[in-house]
């Protein structure tokens, strides 16, 4: 049935014969009079190229529409992960997306629930749901609070050390039509620690290096546009707090992930010793993963990525959390086309959102070229939440099937 057919009056009648404090209860409302009426029929996953080694999911139903979600997995492991969740999936009801997620995450014996999967499947419910009900994701989700969400991109192909180098960049990215404001730069080439690598105690010249290199990103763009310090949980303590010294004269839009991962007493000696807002997250999973850090109030924003925490229903508890103390949420992206506008739905459907992260605008335009129609439309540094039913995807099947991952079959 249209939406268009339910009244103002029925809303409002579902919405109170609901039970007390449902976390979705627009997507209830909804959904109550299609409850049982389409039944999941298969969930595939399928990995393609140039998506932060993520996978997408696809959901289908015996009414011939599909869903689209991406997980923080790989093709196999999330195909193997599928596998064990199949006795709460298969047949069953799509819009019943709360009890799944339950289900789903509190998978144990013989095997705990594997997040990163449980994410790209709760999205691919949410667009599901959203094209069965004639609806935006971020209206089920009960926003939108806004129509377009700040953005902000990365600083590549610019070796900071070098003034010059600075200049190009700064002439490159004030070019683009997107118009970002602004930009996070890698920090481990300045240092010499190649990603994804933890570094020794930094040295005194070492940071040097880093202070010049900041500043010289700073004089190249001016004020107009922000430059955060971008780290990957490579630093101990004192390297951290010596880096956040280092920096904090070019003013950083914010300092992201210089310690490990979870949470220890290092990050609340790192958030003592410093002005530049602190945010970290993009590898931590469900409330249980940023409550720590939201509790001791060390992060000044949190940065679920919703390919790995927990999709969008596990990253909506994690917003609620942070909102308790008036936390923003910005979201980690660098995967697919299904990422980006799941991460412009939920942006619009939160009122603490701060920015997203972007892969658009790459060279290569790679994200862009996933869309037949509708692509992602970037301005002034904002994307357009989408239109459309579901996340508002229009997929270029043939594009994805050219850039499958060597060896993986077509949505299997």
């Amino acid at each position: 049935m249209s939406p268009a057919a339910y009244s103002r009056r029925t809303l409002l009648k579902a919405l109170a014969a609901l039970p007390a404090a449902p976390l979705f209860p627009v997507l209830r409302a909804f959904a109550a009079p299609e409850r049982g009426k389409v039944k999941i029929t298969a969930v595939k996953a399928m990995a393609i190229k140039n998506i932060a080694n993520n996978c997408l999911i696809r959901i289908e139903t015996d009414a011939g529409v599909a869903g689209y979600g991406e997980a923080g997995a790989s093709g196999p492991m999330a195909r193997a992960r599928v596998a064990t969740m199949q006795q709460y999936l298969m047949g069953k009801d799509p819009l019943a997306i709360e009890v799944h997620f339950h289900q789903m995450t509190s998978l144990m014996h013989t095997y705990m629930a594997h997040t990163g999967t449980i994410s790209g499947i709760d999205m691919a419910l949410w667009d599901l749901a959203g094209k069965i009900l004639n609806r935006r994701v971020c209206e089920l989700m009960g926003g939108p609070f806004r129509e377009e969400i700040p953005m902000y991109s990365h600083g590549i192909g610019v070796n900071m050390l070098d003034k010059g180098s600075c200049r190009e960049w700064a002439a490159r990215i004030k070019a683009m039509p997107e118009g970002f404001n602004a930009f996070k730069n890698g920090i481990d080439a300045v240092v010499g620690v190649p990603p994804a690598r933890y570094a020794n105690t930094l040295t005194s010249e070492e940071l040097r290096k880093v202070n010049r290199a900041y500043t010289n990103a700073r004089e190249a763009v001016g004020d107009e546009i922000d430059v955060a310090v971008h780290c990957h949980n490579e630093f101990d303590t004192p390297s951290a707090i010596a880096v956040a010294k280092a920096v904090e004269p070019m003013n950083p839009l914010f300092l992201e992930d210089p310690l490990n991962v979870t949470f220890h007493e290092g990050w609340a000696a790192l958030k003592r010793s410093t002005r530049i807002p602190i945010l970290t997250g993009e590898k931590l999973e469900m409330v249980r993963g940023f409550q720590p850090f939201l509790d001791r109030q060390v992060a000044d924003i949190v940065y679920p990525d919703l390919a790995f925490a927990g999709g969008l229903t596990g990253t909506k508890k994690i917003a609620d959390y942070a909102a308790l103390t008036r936390t923003p949420v910005a979201l980690h992206n660098v995967g697919s086309l299904v990422l980006c506008h799941a991460n412009a739905h939920f942006g619009a459907a939160i009122q603490n959102f701060y920015r997203s992260e972007s892969a658009l605008g790459r060279p290569t335009r790679h994200v862009e070229k996933m869309a037949v129609s509708n692509p992602p439309l970037v301005r002034n540094s904002r994307l357009k939440v989408p239109e459309g039913p579901g996340l508002g995807l229009d997929l270029n099947m043939e594009y994805l099937k050219e850039n499958l991952v060597e060896g993986e079959p077509w949505w299997a």
